[in-house]
């Protein structure tokens, strides 16, 4: 079953697995390249952080921002987003359990949530808002959602990537 993840993404290379590395360890490999998170504040679509802020994380200038109860709620809530999804879709999803990389552009790198088993496709999980129901009811995303996804499928060679929104 593990190596099912393997044969589906087509381009990435991992950069380092994460099953059992520490939070600090992680975040050091999140310095060594341009993420999902950091594509959209660098195109400046991402009201939180700037292009700079991403340069001056990068480069040490800055630490990383310690996470606040919205991060720390959607990381909490990661596998109950991929379970819903699964359960409305059909589909099976897997954990990655790496920092995979572009083989080519190596900067350009991907922590990606879920992967669909037996597709070549990702998943992304996101929570937000009530206030924001409206806006996701018609159909409409953030632009930031858009980039990052975006950049997973570059990373990854995906055919397309999910979004799952709590």
């Amino acid at each position: 079953n593990a190596n099912i993840t393997e044969v589906n993404i087509v381009s990435a290379q991992v950069l380092v697995k994460t099953l059992n590395i520490d939070r600090n360890e992680w975040l050091e490999y999140r310095r060594k390249g341009i993420g999902g998170s950091d594509a959209a504040a660098i195109v400046g679509l991402n009201r939180y952080r700037s292009p700079f802020d991403v340069y001056a994380e990068k480069v040490r200038l800055k630490a990383e921002q310690p996470d606040n109860e919205a991060m720390r709620q959607g990381r909490d809530l990661e596998d109950y987003v991929a379970f819903r999804f699964c359960e409305v879709t059909g589909k099976k999803v897997r954990r990655r359990n790496a920092i995979l990389q572009h083989p080519e552009h190596t900067f350009m790198t991907a922590n990606i949530d879920r992967w669909v088993v037996g597709e070549n496709v990702g998943l992304e999980c996101k929570t937000t808002s009530i206030l924001n129901r409206a806006k996701f009811s018609q159909g409409e995303f953030p632009p930031n959602y858009y980039v990052q996804c975006m950049h997973y499928m570059a990373v990854t060679g995906a055919e397309r990537w999910y979004l799952a929104v709590l």
